[in-house]
C-alpha cells in the first residue's frame, strides 16, 4: 500500500511539474524566461512550483473578464469623448497612443503640473473639500500617518456631507496599513476596498500583479493623476530621504472621464459593482483646450501596453527626449530604441534618483548605464533628495505624466496610469520643470567597472532578475 501511494503522491508530482513546465513554454514572455523557469522547475521543483504559481503568469485574466463585462459603458464613454476631438496635429501625434489602450484622443482639457507633495495634496484636498457628489481615490501606498489622517479626515468630512466617497488601494503597496484606519473611514459611510482581499483567497496570490495608480477624482469634473502616494515621505517629512520630487498632474475637461472610466473598471473587479448611474460622466471642457489621452495600461491587455507606450514616445522623438524615472530597469527593445534615438542625433536624457529606497531595481540598473551610455545617452542623477516622479518629454510638444516608472514591472506587471499631452504650453511646463531637476542633478561619469566589487557583483546578479524588477 505505501508503494502504491508513494507511486500515485509521485505521479501527481510529476504531473503538477509537467503542468507548469508546459505553461511556462507557452506563456512565457521570451524565449529567455521560458529555458529560466524550465531549468527552476525541473532543478528545483519544491521552491519552483510555488514560485511559478505566484510570479510565473503575465496576465490577470479575471481582471480581463471583467473588463469585458463592461465594455458597455466604455463605449458610451468613447463616444462623449469623441464628442471634442483635438486639433489635426495633435490628434496626428497622439494617434498611435489611441490604437495601444483604445482610448480616443480629446480638445477641451486642461492639466496643471503639480511639483511635490505640498503642492499635490493642498490641490487635492481642497477639491475633495468642494466636492458636492462624488470622490474617487486610490492609491498603491497608504500609510497611517499624519497625511494619511488628514486624507481621512477629508474624506470624512466629504461623506459627512451626502458625498459618496469610494476608496481603493492595493494590499501590497499598502501593506501594513490599519485595521483601526479602515475601520474609522468604513464607520463614516466611506466605501474601502483592497481588490485583491475583496476577491477572496485565490486573488492573494497574483502579488506579483499590483495596482500602482494613484488617482483622485471628484464630482467627474477635476482629476489627478502622478507618482504621490499617501504618506508623509512623499512630503519630505523622511530624514531617510529628505527632499522627496514627485509630479502630480491636476486634470479638466474630457480626459477626466477617462480617468474616473478606469477606476469604474478597478472597482468592477474588486467589488462586481459596476459604477454606471452613479457618477458624473459629463466633465465638460475648458478654454485651454489642450488635447490629451488617458493612457490606462496592465496585465489585463492584450498586449504588453506599457511597454508599447514608452516605445512608441521614444520612436516618435526627432530633437529631445527627456525621461524621469527613479527606477531603471527596461527591457532590451527599450534599450535598444533609446540607443537607437541618441545614434540618430535626438537629445536624450535620463533622470533617476540619486537615493537608493530599493536595493535589487538600484543594483540592476547599474548594469543597464554603461551600454546606452556609450551611444550618447546622457544619464543624470537627481542629488537633492529622492526623485521619484515619472514624466517623459519628447520634442517641444509632448508630454506624458503619470505612475509607470521605467521598468519591466510597470511595463508588465502593474496597473499603471500615465496622461499624454500633445501641446506645446504643457511640453513647455514640463521642459521648464526638467530642467531644473537637471540643474539639481550630477551626470552619470562612473562606469561599472570603476565601481565597488560589491556593485560589479551585485548588479549583474540582479540584473537576471530584470524582468520582475
Amino acid at each position: 500500500m505505501s508503494v502504491f501511494w508513494t507511486l500515485i503522491s509521485g505521479g501527481f508530482a510529476l504531473g503538477i511539474v509537467a503542468v507548469c513546465v508546459w505553461r511556462a513554454l507557452a506563456t512565457a514572455r521570451t524565449p529567455q524566461g521560458s529555458v529560466a523557469w524550465v531549468i527552476f522547475l525541473l532543478g528545483a521543483p519544491w521552491f519552483a512550483v510555488p514560485a511559478f504559481a505566484v510570479f510565473g503568469g503575465h496576465r490577470l485574466r479575471s481582471y480581463t473578464r471583467t473588463r469585458q463585462r463592461s465594455r458597455a459603458l466604455t463605449a458610451n464613454q468613447n463616444d462623449v469623448a469623441r464628442l471634442t476631438p483635438p486639433a489635426e496635429a495633435a490628434q496626428a501625434r497622439l494617434a498611435v497612443f489611441e490604437r495601444i489602450v483604445n482610448l480616443p484622443a480629446t480638445g477641451g482639457n486642461a492639466a496643471q503640473l503639480l511639483i511635490d507633495g505640498a503642492e499635490t495634496f493642498d490641490a487635492i484636498f481642497a477639491a475633495i473639500d468642494a466636492a458636492r457628489h462624488s470622490v474617487c481615490v486610490q492609491f498603491y501606498t497608504i500609510v497611517d500617518d499624519d497625511t494619511g489622517r488628514v486624507l481621512a479626515d477629508r474624506l470624512i468630512a466629504a461623506a459627512g456631507r451626502g458625498v459618496t466617497v469610494r476608496l481603493l488601494f492595493d494590499g501590497v503597496g499598502s501593506y501594513g496599513l490599519s485595521r483601526r484606519y479602515r475601520t474609522r473611514l468604513s464607520e463614516a459611510g466611506i466605501h474601502v476596498i483592497d481588490p485583491r482581499a475583496a476577491r477572496g483567497p485565490t486573488s492573494r496570490l497574483n502579488i506579483n500583479f499590483r495596482n500602482h495608480r494613484k488617482t483622485v477624482i471628484v464630482d467627474g469634473i477635476i482629476g489627478f493623476v502622478g507618482g504621490h502616494n499617501v504618506s508623509d515621505t512623499y512630503l519630505g517629512h523622511n530624514p531617510t530621504y529628505g527632499r522627496w520630487r514627485d509630479t502630480h498632474v491636476a486634470l479638466q475637461g474630457p480626459i477626466v472621464a477617462q480617468l474616473q472610466l478606469i477606476f469604474t473598471e478597478d472597482w468592477h473587479w474588486g467589488t462586481g459593482e459596476l459604477l454606471t448611474d452613479d457618477l458624473n460622466w459629463d466633465p465638460g471642457t475648458h478654454p485651454a483646450d489642450v488635447s490629451a489621452v488617458l493612457l490606462p495600461t496592465g496585465p489585463a491587455d492584450p498586449t504588453e501596453t506599457g511597454a508599447q507606450v514608452f516605445f512608441a514616445t521614444i520612436t516618435a522623438a526627432r530633437r529631445r527626449l527627456w525621461i524621469a524615472s527613479p527606477y531603471f530597469v527596461p527591457d532590451g527593445a527599450i534599450l535598444s530604441a533609446l540607443s537607437n534615438a541618441a545614434l540618430n542625433g535626438v537629445d536624450v536624457r535620463v533622470i533617476l534618483t540619486g537615493g537608493i529606497d530599493h536595493y535589487l531595481p538600484w543594483l540592476a540598473a547599474q548594469a543597464f548605464l554603461d551600454d546606452i551610455r556609450a551611444d550618447g545617452v546622457r544619464i543624470y542623477h537627481f542629488a537633492d533628495g529622492f526623485m521619484h516622479q515619472k514624466v517623459l518629454l519628447c520634442d517641444d510638444d509632448l508630454a506624458l505624466v503619470g505612475t509607470a516608472n521605467c521598468d519591466n514591472r510597470s511595463f508588465r506587471l502593474n496597473f499603471e496610469t500615465m496622461a499624454a499631452f500633445a501641446d506645446e504650453g504643457v511640453a513647455g511646463d514640463v521642459a521648464r520643470m526638467l530642467e531644473d531637476d537637471l540643474a539639481h542633478s550630477r551626470p552619470h561619469d562612473t562606469p561599472l567597472a570603476d565601481k565597488p566589487i560589491w556593485i560589479r557583483v551585485g548588479a549583474k546578479l540582479a540584473r537576471l532578475l530584470a524582468p520582475v524588477l
